[in-house]
């Protein structure tokens, strides 16, 4: 299939990894299969995630992957073209079926679909609590459900922190399918899946060459500063709230966001 869009911005991805000096370790990516649809379930720490997440497939078979994401960057004059034209998927918080259609539907044409199943980006570094979609997305599909750990992303973009200095470590995980039987539990699938995506992190984490104690990149769990995920989820929760507040007084106001 050409991918007059994608593959460009592939090969732009790389002449920025490059000059960052990013240092890659990328362990069981034999495991994204070379040819067929499947699900890659990936933990979600920084704004990178989506570029670092594809590398994998790109190396074991210059394959793409299609990721879900939210509406809102399909709007945006600039990213929501290229969004378009990388055949990604767009997610509807509010009407969600149009998105599960669509993925099940890119997995029967023998694509590969990348899945954040924790929805937004975790603070703490930790897996937070995981949705069931994934799951379900390739029991309907009929295709192998993927862990993934994409760590070191934070360092570079992230909540509140940007720092573009070279020679940051990367290290990715790719975990062996799971079990996802017709006619069990999603739930307890995506329970398994949530344990699996635990124990791939710290695998990662293990191999991870640069992690001083108290470092910020560091969960907490394994001797960093990272918020715990209680806490994490307390600053998330003060983020909406100061969020909803800022949109009511501008709407209050009758100003724009973002205007003058």
């Amino acid at each position: 299939m050409s991918d007059p869009v994608y593959r460009p911005i592939i090969l732009g991805a790389r002449s920025v990894f490059t000059g960052l000096g990013l240092k890659f370790d990328i362990v069981g990516a034999d495991f994204i299969p070379r040819t067929g649809g499947a699900i890659l379930a990936i933990n979600h720490t920084s704004y990178l995630d989506f570029a670092l997440a594809g590398i994998p497939a790109d190396r074991v078979g210059h394959r793409l992957v299609r990721f879900m994401a939210k509406d809102g960057i399909f709007k945006h004059p600039v990213a929501g073209p290229l969004m378009r034209g990388m055949k990604h998927i767009p997610v509807d918080r509010d009407a969600g079926s149009a998105a599960f259609r669509d993925a099940v539907s890119a997995l029967k044409s023998g694509e590969l679909v990348g899945v954040f199943p924790e929805a937004t980006m975790s603070r703490s570094f930790e897996i937070k609590e995981i949705k069931n979609g994934a799951v379900r997305m390739a029991r309907a599909g009929n295709v192998p459900l993927i862990p993934m750990i994409v760590f070191g992303g934070q360092r570079i973009l992230s909540y509140d922190r940007k720092d573009f200095s070279r020679g940051k470590p990367i290290c990715i995980t790719v975990g062996e399918p799971l079990e996802n039987p017709r006619g069990s539990d999603a739930d307890e699938v995506t329970e398994q899946l949530h344990a699996r995506l635990v124990a791939l992190l710290d695998e990662t984490i293990d191999r991870y060459p640069d992690r001083p104690d108290g470092a910020w990149w560091i969960p907490k769990r394994r001797g960093g500063s990272a918020p715990t995920i209680e806490e994490a989820a307390e600053i998330d929760e003060r983020v909406r709230r100061e969020k909803a507040a800022k949109r009511a007084a501008e709407k209050g106001s009758g100003t724009t966001p973002g205007a003058g």
